[in-house]
């Protein structure tokens, strides 16, 4: 809103009104968030029918038009899609149009999963900035910054995408003139905040062109184009004019460059080159006139980014943790309600809710989860009010999705209006009180899952029943954080995007849960231990053998019971100790991990308390500074689940939960958790590419700053192997992961950092995060065959843990309908094959025609309805989980029937297969082919090939979207 003040709004408004009064001027908007809320709060009728007119003459282009321009290191492919989305279908509905360009300049290093993602989005060319400083000087030198990318391994030259990378003068404009002190080419000056200087006059403003300086102006402009000529294959230059904040006043900008232009124009055979004002659209369509063929660049991504020897951007994989991890709930509660509310409005047409209030209430999360994908927002590179922004807009959407579920499960319960359903989403802090209770578990994957649910309860005698009263397996004991309250585990079996409702109630005396027993162990000096007399006590379930070492308290062993194969493992905290005066070396801050030497352990005795009953066994470890010292700062709480006769165990089994506790740190402190293993890595590790694919990352040696250069960013997968056996992490929210030993995975989990470098002053970019963070991670252990088929599904199952809300029907025992004794939101769960994954079921409201003519012709004749959302459209995404060759089984095609798979919606009366975020019809997207030596002729590729009959046949790696109409609506 401040920007918006500053600078922003008058962006919009100078340059509409400047491209207007020059037909050669053009100009190119990327995020639609600004553009939106000036669209919607600043823009008159008339800039409003100006912009339509610029549009149609292509002298103003939204390039990516996504809702951000998003990070490509920290953030999830389901989140990516939804800004690509948001924005991509306000800009069709409002003008028709669909960008076909990227121009993701200034996200901290390059993903492999982008380019896959902006074809399937019909992209036809990509571009980006920021890579390696020695990387980008070699591919300079060489003239290789322009290539084909072949993003997916298993997609390969289907979802293949011309990319330009910018030379070293990046995305701004060189400003320093040769013949004065002055700068050049900002016209403008610099954005004034928090309010825009009444006089007009901006601090910095370029020295402006005069018939005394053109020739200088001129021969500068023109010795930059021709050095930048060296560095391409063709003779075409892409000059970017302009840099952060710019255009504010457009006028002074425009009247300047015209006259530079001209002047080079009327010289160019003195100076041996024409300019033009161009989009980036323009640019490519003379790049892809040329006929030329491009080398292939296959899945290798460009991560980590380095700019200098002592500045990797490393830090901000793991800056402020605990937006990272609200970021990640809000999406996965966004994913629940959005299926939740289509399946609601498909079954119940006539239901007491207000569709339009419900819409706008999912909406306000779909906002908030976009926004914060920014390459300021969930990377923790902003300053604190800024983030606080960003968690109340996501606490406020989220809210106001919890009252949209609890809503449908009143109405669907026909519950006396004036009880509560009151969410415990994600709150430890309140119990639930001595009366009976229900608690209502939704499963939001397309997969029928077993596993815990944890609420807080009052006391220990408790008994859990389901729908039909039967006792339902439970384990209730002490809780690890709080003197006043008792954690309740419940064990949930549900089927795909189905509710069950599970009553909890006091008994007095006699007890139905299991109580889990809890035996404390004396803290153990770490410096002092015996290594004579081993003592080790095991913790057993199906799965596991998990080993600890009395005279330590330390994670000793694993054992994978099947296989018997056991790993030698051991965990610790350590702290990076880094520097925050600029005066004595490199600094670490919100980008930037500069460690001055290797970590240091943070305790020196850690204390152990195992809590053990029939379904759980949670042993958790403190780790003190010393023997004696009070507090700890450092905790971790490892479960291991053994699941009762008749139950499927299998991923629930095979997982070893931890959830640690770290923080407040010290100044300047970077905490890590290292796993030492006897399983000979290599020093290589793998870490996923924004939930979507692994990326191989071996371990590289450099003069300078090797540990901080080995990081890369851990968005839900990391592992480790050897020739037999895998140790895999899965995440919850983004941290960065290293191997900086052979047999090495080390996570970081919090920073709190303080600096004097004069710019992150300026900006209230020093970290002093003196939060505790909590985050979890899950450990699997066994062979490659075994991880490969559970780290897919488990991945997700952490990411899309059951939604529980919880609230007294008010003393009204309801009559349960036949229906939900099937447990579900309507006739019969959905479910997909385990290599498949329901990616997107929402209603998203647009109001636009799928028939593209149709929708430009509307538009042309000023027809937009501003009337109500559509209800009818559902939009569907299926994403395939497997590469190629990956897994025998699960790497194989899929056939799915939509029809069935829907039936329980409702019949399906009409399927359209459509481009990744909905704009296209596939039948009719064509993207340009670029020519390569493997693909010599070039030409239009089509992207798929199209369903019949409801039938579609889901290849690796791919995502499908679709619409889909159901009878009746």
């Amino acid at each position: 809103q401040e920007s918006m003040h500053a600078y922003a709004a008058n962006v919009y408004s100078s340059v509409v009104e400047e491209l207007m009064k020059g037909k050669q001027r053009k100009f190119i908007a990327v995020e639609q968030e600004f553009f939106r809320l000036w669209w919607d709060a600043v823009a008159t009728d008339t800039y409003k029918q100006q912009v339509h007119q610029l549009l149609q003459e292509g002298r103003l282009e939204f390039v990516i038009g996504g809702q951000v321009m998003h990070d490509e290191a920290v953030t999830l492919i389901d989140d990516q899609i939804l800004q690509l989305t948001e924005g991509h279908g306000f800009l069709y509905e409002t003008f028709g149009i669909r960008p076909q360009f990227s121009w993701h300049v200034d996200p901290f290093g390059a993903s492999a999963t982008t380019p896959t993602l902006f074809a399937l989005a019909g992209f036809n060319a990509h571009l980006i900035s920021r890579i390696d400083y020695n990387l980008k000087a070699d591919m300079q030198k060489n003239k290789k910054l322009q290539f084909v990318w072949q993003g997916s391994p298993s997609l390969s030259e289907r979802q293949e995408i011309f990319t330009h990378v910018m030379d070293q003068y990046s995305y701004c404009t060189p400003s320093q003139l040769p013949f004065s002190n002055r700068s050049g080419f900002y016209w403008n000056g610099i954005a004034v905040f928090p309010d825009p200087p009444k006089d007009g006059v901006y601090p910095n403003m370029s020295l402006p062109v005069t018939d005394t300086n053109i020739h200088l102006y001129a021969q500068t402009m023109v010795a930059n184009i021709k050095e930048r000529a060296a560095w391409f294959q063709t003779s075409d230059v892409l000059w970017p004019w302009g840099c952060d904040k710019q255009f504010f006043n457009a006028s002074v900008q425009y009247s300047n460059m015209d006259l530079l232009l001209d002047y080079i124009n009327k010289h160019s055979d003195e100076f041996g080159v024409t300019v033009q004002y161009a989009t980036v659209g323009d640019y490519f369509k003379a790049v892809y006139s040329r006929k030329l063929s491009w080398q292939i660049r296959d899945s290798q991504d460009f991560l980590p980014y380095s700019t200098e020897p002592f500045q990797a951007w490393t830090g901000f994989y793991t800056s402020r943790s605990t937006l990272k991890g609200i970021a990640r709930r809000a999406s996965s509660l966004l994913y629940a309600g959005e299926s939740f509310f289509t399946q609601y409005v498909q079954k119940h047409p006539a239901s007491s809710i207000c569709k339009c209030r419900a819409l706008k209430q999912l909406q306000s999360l779909r906002w908030a989860v976009s926004e914060v994908q920014h390459h300021d927002g969930i990377t923790g590179t902003e300053s604190p009010k800024v983030k606080d922004m960003y968690m109340n807009n996501l606490m406020y959407g989220m809210f106001n999705v919890k009252k949209l579920i609890a809503s449908i499960i009143f109405d669907m319960n026909n519950a006396k209006k004036n009880g509560e359903v009151y969410s415990s989403i994600y709150s430890k802090d309140s119990a639930m009180p001595d009366v009976d209770q229900y608690v209502v578990v939704y499963n939001p994957l397309a997969w029928n899952i077993t596993t815990f649910v944890m609420v807080s309860v009052s006391h220990l005698a408790i008994g859990v029943y389901d729908e039909l009263g039967q006792s339902v397996p439970a384990q209730v004991q002490s809780s690890a954080e709080s003197r006043s309250t008792y954690d309740l585990y419940i064990l949930v079996a549900i089927s795909g995007l189905s509710y069950r409702k599970y009553n909890v109630k006091p008994l007095n005396g006699k007890q139905s849960a299991f109580m889990g027993r809890s035996v404390k162990y004396k803290r153990k000096d770490r410096t002092r231990a015996d290594q004579q007399s081993q003592q080790l006590l095991p913790v057993v379930n199906n799965c596991y053998q998990v080993l600890f070492d009395q005279n330590t308290n330390l994670m000793h062993s694993i054992t994978e019971r099947e296989t018997n194969q056991t790993v030698q493992l051991t965990q610790e905290f350590l702290e990076y100790h880094v520097n925050g005066d600029v005066m004595k070396g490199p600094i670490s801050d919100n980008y930037l991990f500069a460690p001055n030497a290797s970590a240091v352990p943070v305790s020196k005795a850690v204390g152990l308390e195992v809590v053990s009953g029939n379904l759980m066994t949670e042993i958790r470890q403190y780790f003190y500074s010393n023997v004696t010292t009070q507090d700890y700062i450092y905790a971790v709480y490892t479960r291991l689940y053994t699941v009762p006769e008749g139950y499927d165990g299998k991923l629930l089994c095979h997982r070893i939960e931890q959830e640690y506790s770290v923080g407040p740190l010290e100044l300047n402190r970077e905490a890590v958790l290292r796993t030492s293993t006897n399983l000979n890595t290599r020093q290589l590790l793998y870490t996923d590419s924004n939930g979507y694919q692994i990326q191989k990352r071996p371990f590289k040696a450099y003069v300078n700053n090797t540990v901080a250069r080995n990081y890369y960013p851990m968005v839900q997968t990391a592992y480790i192997e050897d020739d037999t056996t895998r140790l895999m992490l899965l995440a919850e929210r983004a941290h960065g992961v290293s191997s900086q030993g052979n047999g090495q995975v080390e996570v970081m989990l919090h920073r709190r950092l303080w600096n004097n470098l004069q710019w992150d002053l300026n900006y209230n970019l020093t970290l002093n995060d003196s939060s505790v963070v909590r985050p979890v991670i899950w450990l699997i252990l066994g062979t490659k065959g075994v991880t490969n088929i559970l780290y897919r599904t488990s991945g997700l199952a952490l990411e899309h843990r059951p939604v529980v809300m919880f609230g007294a029907l008010s003393g009204d025992k309801p009559k349960l309908p036949r229906q939900l004794r099937q447990n579900s939101v309507h006739g019969s769960p959905v479910t997909v094959p385990p290599n498949l994954h329901l990616q997107t079921l929402s209603i998203p409201g647009w109001r636009y025609s799928s028939n593209h003519a149709e929708q430009v012709r509307s538009i042309r004749m000023g027809k937009q309805k501003q009337g109500d959302a559509d209800f009818s459209r559902v939009l569907l995404r299926i994403r395939h989980l497997y590469e190629v060759g990956e897994d025998p089984v699960l790497s194989q095609p899929m056939m799915v029937n939509l029809k069935s798979l829907l039936k329980g919606l409702g019949s399906v009366v009409a399927v359209e297969e459509r481009s990744l975020t909905g704009t296209w019809d596939v039948n009719t997207l064509k993207r340009w082919k670029w020519k390569t030596a493997q693909y010599p002729s070039k030409g239009f590729s089509n992207s798929t090939e199209t369903s019949e009959n409801c039938i579609v046949t889901v290849h690796p790696k791919e995502i499908r979207t679709f619409f889909v109409y159901f009878q009746g609506q």
